[in-house]
């Protein structure tokens, strides 16, 4: 029999409620007011109260008003159909709803009933089955979804029977399951699971080392992500970050994107809906919106809908994994996620961490960012969630707690600079301050050696070295003027300047310049550590600055042009011809 409770407290949209019964943790229960009943979900309990997070608006809410308990979790809907959809927090289908603003208390269903999907069996009668076995397979959008044994089984199972090929809505059992005990399990499209507890529907979760190519060469050359990798982009107002999260969701080599929309405005939000449907995968030539899912939480929406919604995207990305297929999930901010951790925390007056956040953040984050990774499936395939979140600290503090413990267990970190932005020098990267721990794993080394060659690394840490050392001569000159050091200083000043004009800097809006692939990468790399290798020859400053803005504007014009085409070797030899003006013969 089903809990029931009454309402005795409220603030905003923490709600305490009287129970008559045992209730769980992070247990879901239905608040009646008037016509509307209101989901929430359980966060304390104390003796006969429970205190709930309302995942609604709370206004007209009165004491005594009736509760009721669900006996599960805040669950997602998994199964065919989910691709190209936009999603709530809770994962109601927005597609489906009414008007222009979100009605409290209505609640839709994230999948098509009515849709036929063609169904190929993948397992036979007779065959051995665990949690997540692959039985068969659809189309959705051009990609191949598995249609798995429930994640809830525990031990074996033999395939008593499976429907054979042919089109099935999604609630047709498609197969039946049968244990020693001859316990059976009916199986079909549709897959419920918890969003709070992570998927463990794989053999072992290895280091991952494979690179994912993003197309953008500040990420890519210089601090590189993996596939299952974790990194995060903090920077203030205005410098950037939703337009490369863009590019990375547009560019990189993933089979499916999922943005997490988390406490963002409302006109960013709607941007993400008019202007993903707009954009071509460029890997596929079709649209990438049929292989995205959105998940839009606005800021004007209730805090504790804004918590859930990373964890729905995140359930979603590790349901599409355990098909060993490539996953992205961009979340755009894990900010507002922590700001309502941290009002539902000061509600419950538990006692306040650093700048009035929750205790345990750091514990928090850490399982979230531990979420993602690189697996090895029970079947020997490999699937992965790469995790790139955005940090939006106030005033662009880095310092700040969120950024802070973020920064523990994320691998990469891409420091947007408000200096760099009030530049134009997009993206605004902050090259020295950024990293990637992965560069440092020798399973990376390896794979790259082999990928691309085992110079390749020594030559982004010369590239890092010499930004470092150009940094130090700008403020130099900056003090003493430009006739107060030499004019070598300033020859090392302008090579920097060249890495930054033309491996850093890129333009997200030119077809050519916006993607660069690894091969280009490496050959941009090549070219300019060639010419910081050159001694050149010069008698003043002005000289060597009016000499280098000549080579940055030859090398910018090459990354306009296509790779290897007529335009690109007619720049190289631009190039070519200009070294050659200034280039200190070798003396044999």
């Amino acid at each position: 029999m089903a809990t029931k409770g009454t309402v005795n407290g409220i603030i905003a949209n923490m709600v305490t409620i009287v129970v008559d019964g045992p209730v769980a943790q992070n247990e879901i229960c239905y608040i009646t007011t008037g016509s509307d009943r209101l989901m929430a979900e359980v966060i304390k309990v104390e003796g006969s109260n429970a205190y709930v997070q309302v995942f609604e608006s709370t206004r007209g809410l009165k004491i005594g008003a009736p509760a009721e308990f669900t006996g599960h979790m805040l669950e997602v809907t998994l199964g065919p159909g989910m691709l190209s959809k936009n999603y709530d927090g809770l994962q109601n289908d927005l597609d489906k709803m009414d008007g222009i603003f979100l009605k409290r208390g209505q609640y839709t269903y994230p999948l098509d009933k009515e849709s036929l999907w063609e169904f190929k069996p993948l397992a036979k009668v007779g065959d051995t089955v665990i949690a997540a076995s692959w039985l068969g397979e659809v189309l959705e959008n051009f990609q191949r979804l598995k249609i798995m044994a429930p994640f809830r089984l525990e031990g074996e199972y033999k395939v008593k029977s499976i429907v054979s090929e042919g089109q099935y809505k999604i609630d047709k059992i498609i197969a039946v399951l049968t244990n020693e005990a001859g316990d059976e399990v009916n199986v079909s499209m549709i897959q419920r699971w918890p969003v709070k507890i992570p998927m463990l529907n794989y053999d072992e979760k290895p280091r991952p080392f494979k690179i994912l190519e993003t197309g953008v060469r500040v990420i890519d050359t210089l601090n590189p992500i993996v596939e299952g990798g974790t990194g995060f982009i903090p920077g203030p107002f205005g410098t950037g970050k939703t337009v490369l999260q863009h590019a990375i969701s547009k560019q990189a080599e993933a089979d499916i994107v999922i943005i997490a929309a988390c406490g963002e405005r409302a006109n960013e939000v709607v941007e993400i809906f008019t202007e993903f449907p707009e954009l071509i995968d460029p890997h596929t030539g079709r649209q990438l919106m049929e292989r995205t899912i959105i998940i839009a939480n606005t800021s004007n929406m209730p805090v504790a809908a804004r918590e859930a919604s990373v964890y729905t995207a995140m359930t979603i990305a590790e349901y599409y994994r355990a098909m060993g297929l490539k996953v992205l999930l961009m979340a755009d901010s894990t900010s507002r996620w922590a700001q309502a951790l941290r009002e539902m925390s000061n509600r419950m007056e538990e006692l306040p961490g650093p700048d009035a956040f929750p205790m345990d953040i750091s514990a928090i984050i850490s399982n979230f960012y531990g979420r993602a990774g690189y697996v090895t499936l029970k079947n020997g395939k490999t699937g992965s969630i790469t995790f790139i979140g955005t940090v939006s600290p106030a005033g662009g503090n880095l310092k700040e707690p969120v950024t802070e413990n973020t920064k523990k267990v994320a691998r990469c970190f891409y420091a947007l600079e408000q200096e760099r932005a009030d530049r134009k020098r997009y993206p605004a990267v902050n090259p020295i301050d950024s990293y990637s721990k992965y560069i440092e794993y020798p399973e990376f080394r390896k794979y790259i050696s082999k990928k691309i060659n085992d110079k390749w690394i020594g030559k982004v840490d010369e590239i890092k070295n010499r930004l470092q050392r150009g940094k130090e001569i700008s403020e130099q000159i900056n003090i003493l003027g430009d006739d107060g050091v030499p004019a070598e200083y300033h020859v090392v000043f302008w090579k920097s300047e060249l890495i930054d004009f033309v491996i850093l800097q890129q333009d997200a809006f030119d077809e050519v310049d916006a993607v660069t692939s690894l091969e280009r990468q490496e050959s941009i790399l090549d070219m300019i550590i060639d010419i910081c290798h050159t001694e050149f020859n010069f008698d003043t400053f002005s000289e060597v600055m009016d000499y280098f803005k000549r080579m940055i504007n030859i090398c910018k014009q090459m990354n306009y042009a296509k790779f290897k085409s007529d335009d690109y070797y007619k720049f190289q030899k631009e190039l070519e011809e200009l070294i050659a003006e200034r280039k200190v013969a070798e003396h044999k």
